[in-house]
């Protein structure tokens, strides 16, 4: 545990910033390839470019998606103010460098990274364009002109475990998990807390798939874990493959990143989803006046960067109702998905009874909670 301020310090304002760094807002001119949008009305000139350069593809359902979504927000918003282009499938690596680099000479005067693995080329292409404004989304490091985004996307991850663990009746659940980072492994281990809340003896086998998106490698982990008997999938993928499979297998199925319910209706329990369209219109604008500065900024369920998807049929008013009681609790700071006692799986006590995990905890988190088999790949690449 640390001395940094837990969530419940802050979760009451909309979001965080941490440790803002003072870099002043700055703009540029055009943009990247993929798609475009602009506003219209006025020269070029006058539009703040701004480029989004996605893992994967804007149709893949879930967190591209989301992004996109966020994206075309801005456009409407701002309207003439900007001009907003996307580049979708970046591999992360030196094809991601060279994508943020050429948008800065491009003109764009803002860029948003949305990979976790885009951290590195990210920074080095901030530091070969320092009048460029860079924002990554899921990273931890900045530089004068490179801030990082993200959000407490395991908040609604417990709330989605309560509908999984009610839906288990055999208290077996399991997990399609993409890369051992951080992110990754706070929002698995949320679900697992949220299911053992409502069914204290239940299980969660977790299966790395060492891939954001692939439907065809999360289809195949997805029967393997169907095959294994459990009753519920969760999972943190990029695609809605793994409802599919539950629901051939008669199984249920808690999402992520979007409303995936259209899919597998008959699977469909619940999960988290992004909203980043505010975030997006909120950033843009500073930058157009002048007053951005780096820095670090987690939202939650508070702010509305993260928001709960909808249920599916087979949710119960009881767990519903169950569940919006939570909900309401953690928006008004009144409860913590990671306030203790919270043991690992071999029993060690991670967050002792009393205290809440602080940010630094939920950033560096790299232990499994009690109830979830399997390990945790010493590979963290994403």
């Amino acid at each position: 545990m640390t001395n940094t301020p837990t969530r419940r310090q802050f979760i009451k304002g909309a979001g965080l910033t941490i440790g803002a760094l003072g870099a002043s807002g700055l703009l540029a001119a055009c943009g990247g390839g993929g798609g475009s949008e602009s506003g219209g009305g006025g020269g070029s000139d006058d539009k703040l470019k701004v480029a989004f350069v996605y893992i994967g593809p804007t149709g893949d359902a879930g967190w591209t998606t989301r992004h996109d979504e966020g994206r075309k927000m801005l456009q409407k918003e701002l309207g003439d103010k900007v001009e907003t282009t996307f580049v979708e499938s970046v591999p992360e690596g030196a094809t991601a460098q060279r994508t943020f680099e050429d948008l800065a000479r491009k003109g764009n005067g803002l860029i948003f990274g949305t990979s976790f693995g885009y951290m590195d080329p990210m920074l080095a292409a901030a530091k070969k364009y320092p009048d460029t404004v860079y924002m990554h989304a899921t990273g931890f490091k900045t530089a004068k002109n490179l801030g990082t985004y993200a959000g407490a996307a395991e908040q609604a991850a417990y709330l989605a475990g309560i509908a999984a663990g009610k839906a288990a009746e055999n208290g077996k659940l399991g997990y399609l998990a993409p890369f051992p980072i951080p992110e990754v492994i706070r929002g698995l281990n949320a679900l697992m807390l949220g299911a053992r809340s409502v069914n204290p003896d239940a299980t969660m086998q977790v299966v790395w798939t060492s891939t954001w998106f692939d439907p065809d490698k999360e289809k195949q982990a997805a029967q393997g874990l169907t095959d294994s008997g459990v009753d519920v999938i969760g999972m943190q993928q990029d695609s809605p493959a793994a409802g599919k499979v539950a629901q051939d297998a008669g199984l249920k199925w808690a999402g992520h990143n979007d409303d995936m319910e259209r899919f597998a209706p008959e699977a469909w329990l619940t999960g988290p989803l992004w909203n980043w369209g505010p975030f997006y219109t909120k950033t843009a604008q500073q930058v157009l006046d002048g007053s951005w500065k780096s820095g670090q900024y987690y939202g939650t369920m508070a702010d509305g960067m993260v928001k709960l998807a909808p249920f599916g049929e087979s949710v119960d008013e009881e767990t519903r109702k169950l569940i919006d009681e939570k909900k309401q609790a953690t928006i008004d700071g009144k409860f913590d998905a990671f306030a203790g006692p919270v043991k690992d799986q071999d029993g060690k006590v991670r967050i002792p009874e009393g205290k809440e995990a602080s940010l630094d905890d939920l950033f560096s988190m790299d232990y499994l909670v009690e109830g979830v088999t399997g390990k945790i790949p010493k590979s963290a690449e994403a």
